[in-house]
């Protein structure tokens, strides 16, 4: 192997040598990513963001990206000086694939990003939804009961009053009007 290495020429030496290493790095890179591991934290103030929709920003210049382009540019540039095409030809080749790289990598983690959740419960989100009383409601407010309805995709119970002049019963089917700042659901019988 070391008289494989000698045998290259500087300009192939340096392609093989970021392929390799890019390589390497870029593998555990994505392994930590994998684990769970913060890989971002190794490069630094590297990170530029340019903001996009919802505040997650799209990272073009981070240190995943980085090693990314080094991999794609290492091996793209030795297949283009196996393929015996010029010095000129194969570096601007070898960058072209190495920002495709880089801007294919920003985009997977930025929609990766999108499909995170806060699971944050935003109560306001309830008002108008429909369900079904799950313990009893007291009339004109007199006891807090509970009311089973879906926010935010998910099945929840949650407390509620009511200003009807009847108690409201287990299976009643309701409608939220409004939420108080504390929290509790204001409901009104639906099909009286």
């Amino acid at each position: 192997m070391e008289n494989w290495f000698a045998a290259l020429t500087l300009f192939e030496k340096i392609y093989w040598i970021v392929a390799i290493v890019g390589s390497g790095f870029l593998l555990v890179l994505m392994v930590m990513t994998l684990i769970g591991g913060d890989a971002d934290d190794m490069g630094g103030d590297v990170d530029a963001e340019v903001e996009g929709d919802g505040g997650i920003g799209f990272q073009f210049l981070s240190f995943k990206n980085l090693m990314g382009f080094f991999t794609i540019f290492g091996w793209s540039g030795i297949s283009c000086l196996d393929n015996g095409l010029s010095t000129g030809l194969t570096v601007f080749i070898s960058v072209i694939c190495g920002l495709i790289m880089m801007i294919a990598m920003a985009a997977l983690f930025y929609y990766l990003a999108k499909l995170q959740s806060s699971g944050t419960l935003k109560l306001k989100n309830a008002l108008h939804q429909i369900g079904e009383v799950y313990l009893t409601i007291g009339a004109n407010r007199s006891s807090i009961g509970k009311v089973s309805i879906s926010v935010q995709g998910t099945l929840r119970e949650l407390e509620a009053l009511t200003d009807e002049k009847d108690d409201l019963t287990q299976g009643n089917v309701v409608k939220v009007k409004e939420v108080t700042d504390n929290g509790i659901l204001i409901v009104q019988l639906l099909n009286k």
